[in-house]
């Protein structure tokens, strides 16, 4: 290859370099940026999803095993006893959470597992105080006395 044509081809990779640059810039300033708002509702929707997916399949489960004509009596009791203890936990998570909620905090998740308790609530920071109403809250809700088993989680 002749001098020119290299150099011409060279210059013509430098120029397409420089304009795939500053579009790379211009298309980059444009895109907006998640808020942390949207950021934190779409935690709590999809964390609300999952949790509702879960128990979905796990009343699926149940209900197999209930339906299912090769399953004995006592596979067939104790899928009923866990489908019974899932509503139930089910009716007080979404008690507890609209609670949370009518004392002011905007969206609040309660998970029930056993003994403990965790609240995630929507709030860049909790004072001493709404910690308490929380507290309160699940303590009378679900008649737990050791405070030590209830964890509350803020998320901004």
């Amino acid at each position: 290859m002749k001098k020119r044509t290299k150099i011409i081809i060279l210059t013509a990779m430098v120029l397409l370099l420089g304009v795939t640059g500053y579009l790379n810039i211009v298309l980059n300033n444009n895109i907006k940026q998640p808020d942390s708002t949207q950021t934190t509702t779409s935690y709590f929707t999809a964390y609300r999803t999952d949790r509702e997916s879960t128990r979905d399949q796990e009343m699926l489960y149940y209900d197999a095993i209930i339906g299912n004509e090769t399953s004995t009596e006592e596979a067939k009791k104790a899928a009923e006893s866990a489908r019974l203890s899932l509503v139930a936990q089910m009716e007080k998570e979404l008690v507890v959470e609209g609670l949370i909620k009518a004392k002011g905090f905007e969206d609040a998740i309660v998970t029930i597992s056993g003994a403990n308790v965790n609240a995630i609530v929507k709030s860049s920071e909790l004072k001493s105080t709404d910690v308490a109403q929380i507290v309160s809250v699940i303590q009378t809700q679900l008649n737990i006395d050791d405070i030590d088993n209830i964890k509350v989680i803020p998320v901004a």
